[in-house]
């Protein structure tokens, strides 16, 4: 490949990664400028490819690329489909309504929307997570900079519960199927994660002294939809043992929950003319799926090129401990999935202390950023004024958050090591 080749597609990248960023002044959609410079990265490979052995390679590194995508977006499809249909239905908002009074300080409103986050988002897929809690915090009609203060903790405390469950994290669940980490081990990520969850609340709470009404808007609950809640809790439940049990994929047990959604609402007679089951995957955000797909095209042309080869060389240079910490920093820039990917097929060996600490390096690192997680770019898309100049603003407080965390998870790491040892 030549020289020349590799700086223009490295150019590219880096131009795809400038939209995102200066999408407030471009005013060009971020999926618009991503899925662009990721299709038009690899029609170059395969022009600039001599024809034979290494246009097949580019053909089969294309084909794995597209594959991987497809699975992340099936999964995230079926996982939104079900949340559209609660959030239509009105379930998930009556669930949320009957936990909080109707008067709450904002400091209050700060600890509450933290836990509920973590909680969740271990539960259910970062996306889901996300998308039920931001639908919480603009329901309550804050102001414009108490709701982008709202939606930073939002990101954060989402990306924190994801990693210690492999349904809440497609990271952690990549490492856990490498065999790097156990159910359990990563269970015990949850409380220093907890804990940076409520320093950065803590932080965020800083001359809030105010007072939110909350206006209740309780829906009628029919028979098929808590049926359908059920379901949707049952496959998550359901992806968790079928994938410990068997190593059933995820994306599968989602899409038989999907199917099973489908039918039982036939059963009860709801799959109407006026109110199609179907209709409600068209609801899905799809232009948070086609940012997505430019970005994990990108940064699989990345690897294609052998970009990120580099990165594994720095286990050479410095301690894990201290790696891990970088890869944490870096995943605010590229995307954790192929950074992750990378690292696990380089054949680095770690103890159980250093893949837990990567766990969550990887699974948190991205909330310094707004551009650096699925939480942060949904959250993006759905709150008006959340920009990544505006989230810039809680940078410091992000960074100390995941510094206690990463330091708790390592002490964390150390004492499960020395239990095994």
């Amino acid at each position: 490949m030549p020289e020349i080749l590799q700086y223009v597609l490295i150019g590219l990248a880096v131009a795809a990664l400038l939209g995102v960023v200066l999408e407030e002044i471009t005013h060009i959609n971020k999926a618009k400028v991503t899925l662009f410079f990721g299709t038009f990265a690899w029609m170059l490979l395969f022009i600039f490819s001599p024809e034979g052995a290494e246009r097949d390679l580019v053909l089969e590194s294309l084909n794995e690329n597209i594959a991987e995508i497809a699975g992340l977006w099936i999964f995230l499809v079926a996982a939104m489909t079900f949340v559209a249909y609660l959030n239509k239905k009105g379930l998930i908002e009556n669930l949320i309504y009957l936990v909080l009074p109707k008067q709450i300080s904002e400091r209050q409103l700060l600890f509450l929307t933290a836990t509920f986050c973590f909680v969740f988002s271990s539960l259910a897929d970062n996306i889901t997570a996300t998308l039920v809690s931001i639908t919480l915090i603009m329901s309550l009609k804050l102001s414009a900079e108490k709701t982008i203060k709202y939606a930073a903790l939002v990101v954060f405390a989402v990306n924190s519960g994801g990693v210690a469950l492999i349904t809440g994290d497609v990271t952690t669940l990549m490492i856990f199927l490498a065999g790097k980490v156990q159910i359990l081990q990563l269970l015990l990520l949850a409380l220093p994660a907890f804990l940076a969850v409520m320093l950065l609340a803590a932080m965020l709470s800083l001359g809030m002294s105010g007072q939110v009404v909350v206006e209740s808007h309780r829906t009628d609950v029919r028979r098929v939809d808590i049926a359908i809640a059920l379901i949707f809790l049952g496959t998550i439940l359901c992806t968790i043992a079928g994938n410990f049990f068997f190593q059933i994929p995820p994306v599968l047990t989602f899409l038989t929950g999907l199917s099973i959604m489908f039918l039982v609402a036939r059963f009860f007679s709801d799959d109407i003319e006026t109110d199609p089951i179907l209709e409600y995957v068209r609801q899905v955000e799809f232009e948070t799926l086609l940012f997505f797909l430019g970005i994990l095209l990108l940064v699989g042309m990345l690897k294609e090129i052998h970009v990120l080869d580099g990165l594994v060389h720095i286990y050479d240079q410095v301690p894990a401990v201290v790696a891990n910490y970088l890869m944490g920093i870096l995943s605010a820039a590229i995307d954790n999935v192929p950074l992750t990917a990378a690292l696990l097929k380089s054949g680095l060996e770690m103890g159980i202390a250093e893949w837990m600490v990567l766990t969550y390096a990887v699974g948190v690192g991205g909330s310094l950023l707004v551009i650096g997680s699925a939480a942060g770019i949904v959250a993006m898309s759905k709150v008006p004024g959340l920009t990544f100049g505006s989230y810039l603003k809680y940078s410091l407080y992000l960074f100390v958050a995941f510094n206690l965390g990463f330091a708790g998870v390592y002490l964390t790491g150390l004492v499960v090591a020395g239990a095994l040892g």
